[in-house]
Order: C-alpha cells, then structure tokens, then sequence
C-alpha cells in the first residue's frame, strides 16, 4: 500500500551496463535457477509454501523437478528488444472530483457489466513475441477481457515475459473514460508501492559498493528526522523500524486532497508520522514512512537524489525507456485517469475520477508525499522487464541477494503479516512460488511478480484500487503454465494471496 485511505488497517499492500555479464563475473543467464533455489530454501524453512509449489515447471528449479510445459506454449522465437507503442493521444479527462469513497468490491459473476464503456475491450490489443510464435495470444486477451468485465475495472495494462526472450503484451477496457481512450500496451501506470523495489535496490547496491551497512543505524546520517538510534537500514528495508506510516495519519487526508497539485517534501510528509514507535527490530509493521527515508537516505550518501539514482544506476541500464520518477522527470508514455469505483443499486458501475488530469498518476500531492516509497511510473512492459532483473537476482552480489530473501526469515519471526525480504514480498501466485511487489494508490492498484521456478515474470496494471489485480494474473498464468500436481487442467487453483 502506498496510500488508499479506505484501505487504512489492511496489510499493504548497483545495476552495471554490460548486460551480458556483469563486472563481478556473474552470467547473466541462470539468474532464476538461482532466485528458485534461494527462495525455495527460504520458504521450506518458515512453511510458507507447500513443497509441490516450490517444484515450478519446465525442469528450471533443479532442486524439485516439476511438469514440463506443453510443447505449444514452449515453442517460439524470441524478440527481445521490442516494445510497444501507444496506439492512442494523451487525452484530458473533465476536470471531475468527487468525495464519494470507493466502493466495496462488486459481485463477480459472468457478463458483469460497467456503466461507462462495453464489457468488450475497445482498442485492446495483444502483442505476441514474434509472427509465429506458439504463444496463446487469443486465449490469453479472451482471459483479460473476461476478467477485467467480471471484476469491473475500468482499464488494465499486463506484460507476461518468459526467461527464453518471449513476451505477450496485452490491454482492456478504458485509460480515460470520459475520453472513450482506450487502455493500450503503451499505456503507463503509477507504480505505487512496487517502487520501493527500485528504492530497495539502489541502497542494497551502496552496500554492495561499501557507502553503507545493512546494520548501521541511520540516525547520524538523518540528523533532520529525529530517529531513534537503534534503527538500521536494514530496519528501513525490512519494516521492521517501529516506524508507523505516515499514509494511515487520517490528518493527512485533507491537505492532500485540498491541493492536488501541490508538491510535497519529504520532511513535509514525515510530519505526518504518528507520535511514538515500536522498539526498533521487535516487530514488524509494514511502513511508507521506511521507504521516504531510505529515500533522503540515498541523497545523504550520494549527494543526488533518489530519483537521479535510480534513473542511473536502473532505468537508463536496462533500457526501460517508458518508466520514470513521477514529479521529477517528464512523462515517457502517455498515462491513465485513477478511478473511483462506484456500485450502483442495479449491479452496474461508475467510475469517478479521484482528481482532475494530471500528468502525474494518481496526482501531485501524493505521489510527491510519498517519494521513494511510491513515485515511479511505467508500462506494463518496462514494469515486467525490471521486476525480472531485480526478483532474478541481476542487481548484486551473490552474497546481498542471499540476504535479501533469507530476511523473510526474520521478518515471519517478528510477526510479518507478507513474507518480507529487503524491499521484496516473496507471496505465492497461481499457487507457484513468486517473487516481487504490489502497489495501490487511490484510483490505482497493481501487482508484479517473478516465478524463478517457471521463469515467468507478469505485470497487471489497474486504474482502480478496488479489484485485486493478482486474481488478473492468476488467470492469466493458468493459460499459459500447465495445472499443479493433483490438480486437473482448468480447475481453481487455491486463492493466491496479494496485498498493496
């Protein structure tokens, strides 16, 4: 979660540039065998997924054989290096606000419908690998329009990326509403909480680097902040500073939404942390206030700004050419309007703005009040294709990225309700085990994650923050990776858990 004020009380929600081997000697190639390996380990020790979950598929994990994909999925010819394109303008919504609160999750039986907009997906468009290729295309756009109709959400953006080169990209419903714009591959998203992961990785790469430690306290270095002295950047990393969230500050409701378009400082928005904290290390609660101050941490140690930092050392490395620091850098794709969802009495939907148009998603004040806990926006493309590199293991030493899964360790150990690493959730999906991040703004939720034991990685962007978009890419990875053991083709898999 980074902030959704109808969720407060809910659980939330150095990269080098020769990509082919890094300068520490490590192959690029292999990355997922390893994050399976390394996660399966972590997961056996706390229970946290059974071992059939863990057995991935393909022959990837050595360490559990499982199924092999059918050979019309397998098949295909990579392209790497493509990338979509917005098939439609920016376009303005009305300048539209309302109050009215989001709905609770509508009912989801078959031919849901919205009030604005068909079931059908106007403009939706899916993007194979290549002409040819043995990805299921059809079953896979079929799958989204069905799902985004049923869960009524009024646009979605998803990447499914496979570890041989392969990519589908796909879209439904709407970006703009009023606009009648539909939601296209090219369409961008804010990030909301999946940006700790970039956040998370360039502090993990100054530890590799030597320019901190993960059991330094951080008090010296953020003098400003009046932190207690025995947090650590590991604490930072972890949740598990004592630290309460700043976002779940009711007071900080009205100056937010009074003046969207005003842009907030750090030291603004930690204004708005709650008096008092947990003992430091002894529990673990789920934090944006962590996260902004890992934020001032990295200006403190580097003398740039997180959001310099993160251009640098990820963004311009690994090519992701339509993802940006919100408020700081200049839109690179054309964006999407944040909806509210609004249940009428005959089951139908409407979906209200949160703010008026902005280029910043959901607006200003909040992505600006959130900093490096929140403020990176991205297709769904260049979402995907960074989740693979950090989840894979492409961003550290061997050694670091141990620790940032064997932390799942402590953090179960001090009551996580997510199974947190250093800036990484490690949740099941589709009942596999997955590695990554989700996110929820007002008007936005999203999740994205890497199966190292499929070599799958799959971004679902929403502009709603009511439906779950992990049930999106749960039906989603059921097309395209073959059924669990003993369970029959086509049956529900279990509820994957997700949270903001």
């Amino acid at each position: 979660m980074t902030y959704d004020p109808r969720r407060r009380g809910a659980p939330p929600g150095a990269i080098r540039r020769d990509h082919g081997r890094d300068p520490r000697g490590r192959d690029a190639g292999g990355l997922g065998t390893r994050a399976a390996l390394v996660l399966a380990a972590v997961l056996l020790v706390t229970g946290l997924v059974a071992t059939a979950a863990l057995a991935g598929s393909g022959g990837r994990n050595p360490a559990a054989a499982g199924p092999t994909l059918p050979v019309a999925v397998v098949v295909g010819t990579p392209s790497p290096g493509s990338s979509p394109t917005a098939t439609s303008p920016a376009a303005s919504s009305p300048d539209a606000t309302s109050t009215a609160s989001d709905a609770p999750p509508a009912s989801s039986g078959p031919g849901a419908s919205t009030g604005t907009g068909p079931s059908a997906s106007p403009g939706a468009s899916a993007t194979p690998s290549s002409p040819g290729s043995s990805i299921p295309s059809g079953s896979l756009q079929a799958k989204l329009d069905a799902a985004r109709a049923r869960l009524r959400i009024p646009g979605v953006t998803a990447a499914i990326l496979w570890d041989d080169g392969r990519q589908w990209l796909g879209a439904s419903g709407l970006r703009d509403v009023a606009a009648n714009d539909p939601m296209t591959t090219g369409t961008a998203v804010g990030l909301a909480s999946v940006s700790k992961t970039l956040t998370a990785a360039v502090v993990l790469q100054l530890i590799d680097e030597g320019r901190l430690q993960l059991d330094q306290p951080v008090a010296p270095l953020l003098r400003a902040y009046g932190l207690d002295k025995r947090i650590t950047v590991r604490m930072l990393l972890d949740h598990t500073s004592g630290l309460p969230d700043y976002f779940l500050n009711v007071k900080i409701d009205r100056p937010l939404q009074r003046a969207p378009d005003a842009t907030w400082t750090p030291e603004q928005a930690f204004k708005y942390v709650p008096k008092g904290h947990a003992t430091p290390g002894k529990r673990w609660i789920y934090s944006n206030s962590n996260y902004l101050l890992l934020g001032e941490l990295v200006r403190q140690v580097t003398g740039r700004p997180i959001a310099v930092e993160i251009r640098d050392r990820l963004l311009d490395p690994l090519g992701l050419e339509q993802a940006w620091y919100q408020a700081v850098e200049e839109p690179r794709a054309p964006g999407t309007i944040a909806y509210r969802v609004i249940a009428g009495s005959n089951g139908r939907s409407r979906f209200v703005p949160v703010a008026a148009s902005s280029d910043v998603m959901p607006f200003r004040s909040v992505v600006t009040a959130a900093g490096g806990a929140g403020s990176i926006a991205a297709t769904a493309l260049d979402a995907a294709k960074w989740m693979r590199a950090w989840a894979g293991g492409q961003e550290l030493t061997p050694a670091l990225e141990q620790q940032v899964l064997a932390d799942v360790v402590r953090t179960q150990r001090l009551g996580a309700r997510i199974p947190y690493g250093l800036g990484i959730q490690a949740l099941p999906l589709a009942g596999r085990s997955a590695l990554g991040h989700s996110g929820r703004y007002l008007g936005i939720r999203n999740v994205v994650r890497y199966l190292p034991g499929e070599g799958v990685t799959i971004a679902v962007l929403t502009n709603q923050s009511v439906a779950d978009p992990a049930r999106i890419a749960t039906a989603l990875l059921k097309v395209i990776l073959p059924p669990l053991p003993g369970q029959r083709a086509g049956a529900n898999a279990s509820p994957s858990p997700a949270y903001p």
